[in-house]
């Protein structure tokens, strides 16, 4: 048994799992203009309401730069105060079990290979298309983040202009189109020829994102997830089409997206930080 803990500035999620999922999780607004002291009693507040005996670690997936080997989380979005917190052994003081930290985008890419369609592969790479643009990587079976969590951050690569990110995710429309994602959505399942267009424009830019993914690390599957990702159905056509483009017909014929239908996957994702 294990705990998952997704902490964001708007909630705090807490979950007891299983090797089947979730068996309990509660949800409380996250005190982010608090300080540092003040959010961590809260955290330890909801973590006693949902702990049993037999839990043997806990997992938190955190928005910001992690150290995974120390637990330490740097400059959380949305959370003023939190600059630099120790938050592996504060909670392993207090708890006296073993807690795994490590940032939201890795704890996704981890829920989807324990929990969702992606269970089969051994190397993935999981794409968050949101606000931003988060990834992480599993390679072997085993979570890859690098010296300092950066690794697959394939957001934050030069891309035309600007970055992956400023054309892969909400910014999108926003920068480009001077709409929302939503509203661009809302209008393309009503027919809107301009707003399928653009769908059809951010279809070829994912498209291209996933050439320099498979340039830098050759998965054999991509899971998106975010809120974008719920308008696959508009952008896949020309994300398909594009990818015939790629230089090595074969590799597409065998890659292998799927779009994530996991409920709570991030924090099935930080419970899943803690090994069996």
């Amino acid at each position: 048994m294990r705990i998952g803990i997704d902490l964001g500035g708007t909630n705090v999620r807490v979950a007891l799992v299983d090797d089947n999922g979730i068996i309990n999780v509660i949800k409380e607004p996250c005190k982010s203009d608090k300080a540092v002291d003040e959010i961590m009693d809260h955290i330890k507040e909801m973590i006693r309401k949902i702990k049993t005996p037999d839990v043997t670690g806990i997992g938190i997936g955190v928005p910001s730069a992690v150290d995974p080997v120390r637990g330490i989380v740097y400059n959380v979005m949305n959370i003023p105060s939190w600059k630099e917190v120790h938050i592996k052994e504060i909670l392993e003081k207090e708890f006296s079990i073993p807690v795994y930290v490590n940032n939201d985008a890795n704890c996704f890419v981890m829920g989807e290979k324990f929990y969702g369609a992606v269970k089969p592969y051994k190397d993935i790479i999981g794409i968050t298309l949101g606000t931003g643009l988060g990834s992480g990587l599993v390679i072997d079976n085993k979570l890859y983040t690098g010296s300092n969590t950066c690794a697959g951050e394939i957001g934050c690569i030069s891309y035309l202009d600007y970055t992956y990110e400023d054309y892969c995710s909400s910014r999108y429309f926003i920068r480009e189109h001077n709409t929302t994602g939503e509203n661009a959505y809302k209008a393309a399942k009503e027919g809107d020829a301009e707003a399928l267009q653009i769908w059809d424009e951010f279809g070829v830019h994912i498209a291209n994102m996933i050439f320099t993914v498979l340039f830098a690390y050759d998965p054999q599957a991509i899971v998106l997830g975010g809120s974008v990702a719920n308008a696959y159905e508009l952008f896949a056509s020309s994300m398909h089409t594009r990818l015939k483009d790629f230089m090595f017909p074969h590799v597409i014929d065998k890659l292998v997206i799927k779009v994530s239908e996991v409920r709570d996957v991030a924090i099935l994702g930080a419970a899943a930080l803690v090994p069996k």
